[in-house]
This record gives structure tokens, C-alpha cells and sequence, in this order.
């Protein structure tokens, strides 16, 4: 499987409707899926090991998908053997009134990971250039200020804003990787019909659900846009087909540790004074 088939090209227009959201299983059988998942998730809790001890880079992971997508299950699947001291995920909700009174992207700031960690965004700020393009009126809570403060170069502006925030972050050590999940209306249907149906996915379940899926086109537009403006080098898109949720899983694994084995990270190398202190102690323990 070559991962880079899913990456969206940087500067280059996405036409979602043109993308598959459904590839010829990657796995002969659940269980084989099993063992590819398991695969992965073992040298994604190694290398998270690695960058803990090297301290010197952070991952930040960002999830975006339509409701239903399985973004939920997507962290838990693909993190649970991660060290639970080393990643933090953030589920981000409509801005509070403190959030509301500054730039958009100043909460998800406040939550990037340290060094030597792994955070996770599910939802992030590009919310404010998706659900807010979608439903401009959420604009009047956010107030912003400026002389394009409204329009079509607002979205502009924001998607410049993310890219070069983005890129300040590379710069610095915080290494991003995106997806969106691809899912197909049909698909989301058919988990919306099972929401309902079982009675222990009933919770999962809520009316703005129905409400979002009536702007599916709008939705469509806003992600291809800013899927295309806003995917670089240093922090590439990664469209995933989201009606398998198994093929999904093992394509973002993939993804991750491809992207944690290129920071080419090792165990701190320790100098000849810390060794003859470790030697020291050996030879007490011993006695």
C-alpha cells in the first residue's frame, strides 16, 4: 500500500466527489486485519517511546470527517497501545464565550502537544473554515474585526493564516499530520439507520446529525476548498475512504508511524562521565 495515493497535492483544487470513499479491501479476512492493525499499533507505541525519550519533536495528529465518519473510533483503535502519560486527544465543541473573544485559532494553541508528546485534534480550527463557511451566521458570535472581516476573502484570509501557522509549527518541532475521513453519503446514512436500530448505539445518536446532513453539497464544496488550500508540504492532507472502517484504520496507522520512522529518532546517547556514574551504581546493586 502506497500512502501517498491518499495525500492531497499542495495547491492542487480537490474535487471530494472525484476521491473514493471505498478501496479494494486491504486485508483477505478480519483476521488478517487484525494482525496488520496489531502490527502497527506495536511499532506506533515504540516509536511514541522514542519520541518521548528523544524530547525532541511533538506529533500533532488533526481528525476531520463528516458525522458518523468513525473519527472516534479511528483514535481509539489505532492509539490504544500508546502510552497514555505521552498523547492527549481534544475534542473540540462550539467555542465557549472566553474562546469567542479571541482569534480562532487560539484555543487549539493552547492545546498543542509539548515535545517528546503526541496530541490528538479531533474536530480542530478548521472547523472555522468549515461548519462557520457553511453557517455564516455563526459568524456574528465570533465578532472579528477588519476590513475583511466578512465575505469570500475572510476564507481566504483564514486558510493563509492556518498554513502559516502550521508551518511556524514545523519549524519548531510539532510535526502535523491530517486526515479527513472520507465517508459517502449512502454509508452515513446506513450509520445513522444503525444509531437508531441498535439500541446501544442510541446515545451516539442526535437530531443536529440530520440537521448537518441536509448541507451535505455545502459541506462537500467547503472541505474540497479547504482541503486543497490548506494541505503543504509540511503538513499534508490525507484523504482517507471511510466506508470501511477497517481499511480506514489501517491506512491512518500507516501514515503515522510512516511519518514517526522519517524523523529518524534514537535513544539519547549518554557521555562517558554519565556511564562511569551508571558503572558505579551497577557495581553497588551487584554487592
Amino acid at each position: 500500500m502506497n500512502t501517498k495515493h491518499f495525500r492531497a497535492r499542495p495547491g492542487c483544487p480537490v474535487d471530494l466527489a472525484k476521491w473514493p470513499t471505498r478501496v479494494t479491501p486491504l486485508c483477505g479476512s478480519k483476521d488478517e486485519y487484525q494482525r496488520v492493525l496489531e502490527k502497527h499499533v506495536a511499532e506506533l507505541s515504540a516509536q511514541q517511546q522514542l519520541l518521548y525519550a528523544s524530547d525532541r519533536h511533538a506529533l500533532l495528529l488533526i481528525f476531520q470527517g463528516m458525522d458518523s465518519a468513525g473519527k472516534d473510533g479511528m483514535i481509539r483503535h489505532v492509539m490504544y497501545g500508546v502510552n497514555p502519560q505521552g498523547c492527549e486527544v481534544f475534542s473540540f465543541q462550539p467555542p465557549n464565550p472566553e474562546e469567542l473573544k479571541h482569534d480562532f485559532l487560539w484555543r487549539a494553541a493552547r492545546r498543542l502537544p509539548e515535545r517528546g508528546r503526541i496530541g490528538i485534534f479531533n474536530r480542530s480550527y478548521y472547523e472555522e473554515v468549515l461548519i462557520v463557511r457553511v453557517h455564516p451566521e455563526l459568524l456574528e458570535e465570533e465578532t472579528p474585526a477588519g476590513p475583511h472581516a466578512r465575505g469570500s476573502k475572510l476564507w481566504e484570509l483564514r486558510y493563509r493564516s492556518i498554513v502559516d501557522f502550521e508551518r511556524h509549527l514545523s519549524a519548531n518541532g510539532t510535526h502535523i499530520v491530517k486526515f479527513f475521513l472520507h465517508l459517502s453519503r449512502a454509508e452515513q446514512r446506513r450509520r445513522f439507520l444503525a444509531r437508531i436500530d441498535e439500541p446501544g448505539k442510541n446515545w451516539k445518536f442526535s437530531g443536529a446529525d440530520i440537521h448537518e446532513r441536509a448541507y451535505w453539497k455545502q459541506y462537500m464544496k467547503a472541505y474540497g476548498q479547504c482541503l486543497g488550500d490548506t494541505s503543504s508540504r509540511h503538513a499534508p492532507w490525507h484523504i482517507v475512504p471511510a466506508d470501511s472502517k477497517d481499511d480506514a484504520r489501517v491506512i491512518v496507522s500507516r501514515v503515522i508511524v510512516e511519518r514517526l520512522r522519517d524523523l529518524k529518532m534514537t535513544y539519547p546517547k549518554l557521555d562517558p562521565a554519565r556511564r562511569r556514574i551508571l558503572r558505579s551504581i551497577r557495581k553497588q546493586l551487584e554487592r
